[in-house]
């Protein structure tokens, strides 16, 4: 079974939120280990040097070791640690903690015990810090010492601080408990919060996806929510407007074809049946002809559609003459041209332009502009054409007077089977798609197409292509 996005998402961010409260404990409590481990140090070197200031002042006969004692025991009830000095073969003489004299007897656990020689060497006067047992102690612990001096110049003496590390990290671990509690109860909010946040914004997307499974299965009294502003909302308009896009391509196509094939099935069932007499036939056959050309057309513009959608036409660019092009797209409505007498200006002042580009397709899209300019210009009308160029870019304008088009429809003119005058459409013979297509290969060659128009007066069509 596939994982829920509410699942996913839901899980995702609350491991990421507690994986970033982990992070942060931790480095929280190393950063506290540092200090208080640099702190400890700290009282440690204090205390060694407060015996070692005391032992500096006497000399190995004038030094009172009852006198010594009591000033390291001092120190180490205050400081909550144990000072300990040893003679230069390391051998524990003094200890500052209360076991060491009891009613006249030595029970400290250090006293008369020897520290090494190789820890002994790695002190000097001036400090010495270290984790060691100083194989004295049976678990680790901070360490801080001091060489002494005699009046003789020798080191004689060796001052030890050291406390256990476990008081440090039972600190921390009090500390981290103080933490982990401190948290629980935001953590335990937060988890509600991220619960209602993750179905609040999956909810939408689980009601439009149980939407378009049942439009994919042929029930379309599915509607899809809209219930917000943002993307989501976006998104939910966007797939209304899809769905709407496909009702309507069905219904356009659907219309498209009934048209021309009832015209064609009644005149031929008329045909077959006698109704239409054997005189009129052939002017009937040439009505079924120009139908049956017009369904061609518009499967043809179909597949055309359908390939540049889908991309899976290649465009196969060529340097050709643009304006040889043109020219040869009007030349070809000639006959049109003088029927309706119009009037063709522009053309003769046009310079060649070379264009790297699928000619195929270019020759598409003028051929479907030119052919518009000439459907839709009133008898004695004027079809003014302009093409300009720099370095980089063309740009082909064609103008024609005429009805022109509503400012209203003026953003929909590009879109599959929109016709702007259907009463007029149908006369002449428009599938809808042409612009649509034209627009589709521009922007396939990284153009631009647009359109201007001014009702009763005139309609401009606009075409920025690049050179190459």
């Amino acid at each position: 079974m596939k994982p829920r996005l509410f699942k996913k998402y839901f899980f995702t961010t609350t491991l990421i939120i507690l994986f970033s409260l982990s992070m942060m404990m931790m480095i929280l409590i190393f950063v506290l280990n540092s200090y208080f481990a640099k702190t400890k140090y700290s009282s440690l070197g204090k205390s060694c040097d407060s015996v070692a200031e005391y032992i500096g002042t006497h000399s190995s006969d004038s030094l009172d070791e009852k006198e010594l004692f009591n000033i390291m025991n001092s120190v180490s009830e205050v400081a909550e640690i144990e000072v300990f000095v040893t003679g230069s073969d390391g051998r524990v003489m003094i200890c500052g903690c209360g076991n060491y004299a009891v009613n006249g007897q030595v029970l400290c656990d250090v006293y008369g015990k020897t520290v090494p020689k190789s820890i002994l060497g790695s002190i000097t006067e001036e400090n010495g810090f270290q984790i060691s047992s100083l194989q004295l102690y049976e678990n680790p612990r901070y360490v801080s010492a001091r060489c002494v001096s005699n009046g003789t110049g020798e080191s004689s003496i060796y001052i030890f601080s050291t406390t256990p590390i476990s008081a440090i990290r039972t600190l921390l671990n009090t500390i981290l408990k103080l933490l982990v509690f401190s948290a629980l109860i935001p953590i335990i909010i937060m988890f509600f919060a991220m619960f209602a946040i993750t179905y609040r914004l999956t909810k939408p997307l689980k009601m439009m996806s149980e939407a378009t499974k049942a439009m994919a299965k042929g029930d379309f009294s599915k509607r899809i929510p809209v219930t917000s502003d943002d993307e989501i909302g976006e998104l939910a308009n966007s797939l209304v407007q899809l769905e709407n896009m496909r009702r309507s391509f069905v219904a356009n196509v659907s219309h498209e074809l009934k048209t021309p094939m009832t015209t064609i099935g009644g005149f031929i069932d008329g045909i077959i049946d006698g109704t239409i007499e054997y005189d009129k036939q052939q002017y009937y056959l040439q009505i079924v002809s120009q139908e049956i050309k017009r369904l061609s057309r518009l499967v043809q513009s179909m597949l055309s559609m359908a390939k540049l959608e889908s991309g899976e036409y290649i465009l196969k660019p060529e340097l050709f003459d643009f304006r040889e092009l043109l020219c040869t797209i009007v030349i070809s409505q000639e006959q049109r041209i003088e029927r309706n007498s119009l009037n063709i200006t522009g053309l003769d002042t046009i310079q060649s332009v070379s264009v790297k580009a699928d000619k195929d397709f270019i020759h598409q899209v003028i051929y479907n502009l030119v052919d518009n300019a000439v459907k839709f210009t009133d008898d004695g009308g004027t079809i003014n054409f302009s093409l300009k160029s720099d370095s980089r870019k063309l740009l082909f304008e064609i103008t024609n007077t005429g009805k022109g088009i509503p400012q209203n429809q003026l953003d929909y003119v590009f879109e599959r089977f929109y016709k702007v005058d259907k009463s007029r459409s149908a006369n002449k013979n428009s599938t809808g798609l042409g612009l649509y297509i034209a627009k589709t290969i521009i922007s396939a060659h990284g153009g631009k197409i647009s359109v201007a128009s001014k009702e009763n007066e005139f309609t401009t069509f606009k075409v920025i292509l690049p050179l190459e």
